[in-house]
């Protein structure tokens, strides 16, 4: 396989129609040649983003999925009620109930361009917004109060450049909860939410714009993925201390323009240690003791976003799609704990995952952060790799199972 480092050609519209409509939508990237501060200035798609598929209607996986994919199987999974999910919906000001059977079946608005979602046990709900941090009682389906954010991220406003709050992470005994802020223009910091007092009790620097937060499993470290300073930063709970661990397997070559960096983490029961998948070629594994990073292979090929991980160890990547001529297309990875992989191809753009309760079957966001976002889930039976969408509020990016 041809790794990105080795690829020089520039990127190229693909003759296949599903390919085009995905690299179109992949043309402006995660890269941001402006600058962190605005929208970048690659060039923007001048066709219409990709309407939303009906619920129930077939995907078409896209061309050239690598060995081992196993194609969708719109339909033939037969989802239940069991789980209801809240998704933050990055395109409105709501955050939306979807029952995994029927669909959205109600919706509370929060505020302005939410991010992500961390639901605690005792049924409080907790989202990122451009405003701050909304506080969300999940059994009656209201908001409870908006907790404003220490740092000045200037006016509330929309799209993936947006200031104010991104990833986000309770603590294990749900007292704290910590909050990745993109501070346009400049580093970002992590502030910590008490969840009581709602109130924000300590703030810490981390790196560009921190699309996802983590807690390792005794409460005792946070780690703020920096997407545009190829790092994650390593905060102590009392936020009294922190340290930066590069995370670029392919290198920082191009900054804010590159291509190739971090974007979602996921800790590995058992041993605590972090996981950055790149690109369908790379899985960055980091130790958050030693600050070591070893880089171990994987197979989807494929611009890489939201992870998320089982209980068992199983690894869960979302692929967003192309970035070359020679990328596959979006697709869902399934990693187990022993390095091999089973792709499971999703036709469309996506964002983020979570698992549910009993394991079987993945929750895949249709939001994702670029043009070309649709506005549903798909579920992915990880047995057999059936597939089923819902319609699931406007554009969602977070997801949780209640």
């Amino acid at each position: 396989m041809t790794t990105r480092r080795e690829r020089t050609g520039p990127l190229l519209l693909a003759a296949a129609p599903v390919l085009a409509v995905l690299l179109t939508v992949l043309l402006a990237g995660c890269a941001d040649p402006g600058g962190a501060a605005g929208p970048p200035t690659a060039p923007r798609p001048t066709a219409a983003a990709p309407a939303a598929p009906a619920a129930s209607t077939p995907s078409t996986p896209s061309d050239g999925q690598p060995a081992g994919a196993t194609p969708a199987q719109e339909g033939a999974l037969q989802p239940t009620s069991a789980g209801t999910l809240l998704v933050a919906d990055f395109g409105a000001d709501t955050v939306t109930f979807v029952d995994p059977a029927r669909g959205a079946i109600g919706s509370v608005r929060v505020g302005t361009a939410p991010y992500a979602v961390a639901v605690g046990a005792d049924g409080r709900a907790w989202a990122s917004t451009a405003e701050g941090v909304a506080e969300v009682d999940t059994r009656a389906r209201a908001l409870v109060r908006t907790v404003a954010l220490r740092t000045d991220t200037g006016p509330a406003g929309t799209g993936e450049y947006r200031g104010g709050g991104m990833g986000l992470a309770l603590s294990p005994d749900g007292a704290r909860l910590y909050v990745g802020v993109n501070v346009p223009g400049r580093s970002g910091v992590l502030e910590v939410v008490d969840t009581a007092k709602g109130e924000v009790t300590g703030v810490a620097p981390v790196g560009r714009r921190p699309f996802d937060v983590d807690v390792s499993a005794d409460g005792r470290e946070i780690y703020a993925t920096g997407h545009d300073s190829f790092d994650v930063t390593v905060v102590a709970a009392n936020g009294l201390a922190t340290r930066r661990i590069q995370v670029a397997p392919y290198g920082t070559e191009g900054g804010l323009g590159s291509w190739l960096k971090p974007h979602y983490a996921a800790v590995r029961p058992g041993d605590g240690k972090l996981l950055l998948p790149f690109e369908g070629e790379r899985l960055a594994v980091v130790d958050p003791a030693t600050g070591q990073v070893s880089i171990e292979p994987m197979t989807a090929d494929t611009h890489q976003h939201g992870a998320a991980v089982a209980p068992d160890g199983r690894l869960l990547v979302v692929g967003s799609g192309p970035v070359t001529r020679d990328d596959r297309g979006p697709s869902l990875t399934v990693r187990n704990p022993d390095g091999s992989e089973r792709v499971h191809p999703l036709g469309v753009p996506h964002e983020n995952v979570v698992i549910s309760a009993d394991g079987r079957t993945a929750y895949v966001t249709g939001g994702f952060t670029r043009d070309g976002y649709w506005d549903g889930i798909t579920l992915v039976d990880l047995d057999s790799g059936a597939t089923h969408r819902l319609e699931a509020g406007r554009r969602p990016l977070g997801v949780a199972v209640l």
